[in-house]
């Protein structure tokens, strides 16, 4: 018998798979155990296709529409939208219906037994400050996973999940804050961790605080792309004689994963044309018009996701955006990323604070600070956090896998 702990990210998923011995986590594309949460609907089959083949689908340039980031539509008024296909309009919801049933099937092939019963991660919120909408966000999750097939269906904090999986690796007692960096979300707990209880069927006691803050790697990916990208489309320029520049809306939907798609329409590439034609210098409008036609707003995306990996290794690169114009390219370090997300980061490190002290405890009694999540090997978001906590040990979780495991773990608790 097998049982199964699912992570949907808004960037990347995985499904654990737990036994009588210990968790895996299934390989959901080829070999690999991670899923970019993406699809792409070719035009010519109408059918989906997933993960890494759906990014480079697109990247081909084979004519068709890619949904990403489809996790962040929940709880918001997105879930309702529909993106309009070859023949048909698709909602999001069915969209992540499609992406869960894909991530099922590739688990009981793993698991050679049909899984009827998960443990679905969730972040601490899925909404900032609104409970109801919350409510309706992880309800509408359940329902979506029951459609896919699954009976019984509960929910785990993903921070408390890469807990249960660190916990497992201990050899005694500790007091630690888990950070969970996702794609979409910022999620720490307050936990005290010892083995020898891992076997308690009730471990409320030990969960001692929990918090959230709706920003994530997508909101670096935004942050990154107006930072260095947008401008070389028109982000920032004037467009009348009397200084009006142009509309910041347009630019950071652009940037927006969740959104690029509602912005090729005919009164979007109209706007644009009479920027153009209104601007000093027409020429970054004119980018702009060959992005939308050409529908490159997810290349884009994808380059400026590039570019924030490739500044957790390296202090520069160079983003090239010759699909636009030949030779047109710019550079990015880490001290232009690190001003363009300050705020946001902030907003994530007082978060941390927040959960400590929740907790009842002061940031010297933690003995280790856990990070997991793929934003989390960014230096700026790291330094960030072990700033607030200058006395605990810094560990790396499994950053992809951390969460799915716990979950498949708690998941042999719960049904086993």
């Amino acid at each position: 018998m097998a049982w199964c702990g699912l992570d949907f990210g808004t960037s990347n998923s995985t499904l654990g798979l737990a036994d009588g011995n210990a968790a895996r986590l299934a390989p959901l594309e080829g070999d690999e155990v991670t899923l970019p949460s993406a699809l792409f609907f070719d035009a010519e089959t109408d059918e989906p296709v997933f993960g890494r083949e759906a990014i480079a689908a697109y990247v081909e340039g084979n004519e068709g529409r890619l949904m990403r980031s489809l996790k962040s539509a929940l709880g918001s008024e997105l879930i309702e939208e529909e993106t309009r296909l070859q023949g048909r309009k698709i909602r999001f919801e069915e969209a992540i219906g499609l992406l869960l049933g894909r991530m099922k099937l590739k688990g009981e092939a793993a698991a050679g037994t049909r899984l009827d019963s998960v443990v679905q991660g969730r972040p601490v919120h899925f909404v900032d400050d609104d409970e109801s909408a919350d409510r309706d966000a992880e309800d509408m999750l359940a329902d979506i996973l029951r459609q896919t097939g699954f009976r019984q269906v509960s929910f785990q904090y993903e921070p408390i999940a890469a807990a249960l999986h660190y916990e497992s690796t201990l050899a005694g007692e500790e007091l630690a804050v888990i950070a969970d960096i996702g794609g979409g979300t910022s999620d720490f707990s307050v936990v005290r961790l010892d083995p020898s209880r891992a076997g308690r069927g009730d471990r409320a006691d030990d969960i001692l605080a929990t918090d959230g803050v709706r920003v994530g790697g997508t909101d670096i990916d935004r942050l990154a792309s107006l930072a260095s990208i947008m401008p070389e489309l028109g982000y920032g320029h004037v467009v009348r004689d009397d200084g009006l520049k142009s509309p910041v809306g347009l630019y950071h939907d652009f940037a927006t994963w969740a959104t690029i798609n509602f912005l090729y329409t005919p009164s979007v590439l109209t706007s644009v044309g009479d920027m153009k034609r209104a601007a000093r210098d027409p020429i970054p409008f004119e980018r702009m018009e060959t992005a939308l036609v050409q529908r490159l707003g997810h290349w884009l995306a994808l380059r400026s996701e590039a570019a924030k990996i490739q500044l957790s290794e390296v202090k520069d690169t160079r983003i090239d955006l010759g699909r636009i114009e030949p030779g047109l390219g710019v550079w990015l370090d880490r001290g232009q990323l690190g001003r363009a997300i300050d705020r946001s980061i902030e907003r994530v490190g007082d978060t941390l604070s927040r959960c400590v002290a929740m907790a009842g405890t002061r940031p010297e009694r933690i003995d280790s600070l856990v990070l997991t999540g793929g934003s989390a090997l960014l230096p700026m978001v790291r330094d960030a956090l072990a700033r607030r906590l200058p006395d605990a040990r810094l560990v790396d979780a499994d950053h992809f896998g951390a969460i799915g495991l716990g979950l498949a773990l708690e998941a042999r608790r719960r049904y086993g």
